[in-house]
């Protein structure tokens, strides 16, 4: 296939890049100018430019599908309310120019699989939630609602367009795991308020597999990526307390709310989310980290 991706040079772009190339894809990134892209997949770059709304889209003629999962990170910065319109921005504009674009072509791609996030619920408690669950009303929530929206034009002009509701995705090159382990190694490593908020997790290996999974599985709309196990902050916390052999503590909210501000640092920590992939499980995915003990093993080499 050719496959078009933004955001290829992130945690899971480039994991997803390396994957699809060695499996004897041909993958185009595209890329902001001026961007250095130092590869040696042999993937092959076009420019585009949410910000001035400039998109090479004769590059984007037949291509077979188009992954985005570019935006501007969460958690980069303190959530004041300019960082908050980039946040919402990086996702909105970029995926209407990406979604008019590919809607305008002569030869479109058969699907596009939009970047989403679990936060699309907000804060579920201890229910169980799947694709059918409402949205929530807290700030990553009506992100996640734009975000999904803005791809619009994708979905009438008869593109298959499935949202990739990404849950934590664990790794220990990047992402939160990469920030939390040099603390539990170092036996600072605790649970965050009273430990009982879930955490909907993802292995980086299975996120990439979902994904590859639906460039061709006949799945649209919302898609959880998500393991099937999600696990309360406190069982985390112990379980890679026991993986690592260190022991753990309880973390007053001071220091994150300090660092991050109040509404990021409780949004990251203190929210609970229950998710569950139940469109990926029906479609007969099945998961290589199924559960937490395991995961954290497999990416740690214990």
């Amino acid at each position: 296939m050719d496959i078009a991706i933004t955001g290829a040079s992130g945690l899971i772009g480039s994991r997803l890049v390396h994957e699809l190339t060695s499996a004897g894809h041909r993958v185009l990134r595209l890329v902001r100018p001026g961007t250095a892209v130092h590869d040696t997949t042999g993937s092959d770059d076009a420019v585009w430019d949410p910000r001035t709304g400039t998109i090479d889209a004769a590059a984007l003629e037949g291509i077979d599908a188009v992954v985005h999962l570019a935006g501007e990170g969460i958690a980069d910065r303190k959530w004041t309310d300019e960082q908050k319109d980039r946040i919402l921005g990086s996702r909105t504009t970029g995926t209407t120019l990406l979604a008019e674009t590919l809607a305008g072509l002569d030869a479109p791609p058969s699907v596009l699989l939009s970047g989403s996030a679990v936060g699309y619920y907000g804060d579920t408690g201890n229910r169980p939630t799947d694709e059918s669950g409402p949205a929530g009303h807290d700030f990553p929530a009506r992100v996640c609602v734009a975000w999904e929206a803005a791809a619009g034009p994708a979905v009438d002009a008869g593109i298959r367009v499935a949202f990739l509701r990404t849950g934590i995705v664990l790794d220990d090159r990047g992402g939160a795991l990469a920030k939390q382990l040099p603390f539990f190694k170092a036996g600072l490593g605790g649970r965050s308020g009273p430990g009982t908020q879930y955490q909907s997790w993802i292995s980086l290996r299975d996120e990439v597999r979902a994904i590859e999974f639906l460039l061709t599985a006949e799945l649209s709309g919302p898609v959880n990526l998500t393991a099937p196990n999600p696990a309360t902050n406190g069982e985390f916390v112990k379980t890679l307390g026991k993986v690592l052999g260190r022991p753990t503590t309880i973390l007053p909210m001071f220091g994150p709310r300090i660092l991050y501000g109040r509404e990021l640092a409780d949004s990251l920590l203190l929210t609970s989310q229950r998710v569950i992939p139940a469109a990926l499980q029906s479609a007969g995915f099945e998961f290589s980290d199924p559960t937490l003990d395991g995961a954290l093993r497999a990416i740690l080499g214990r």
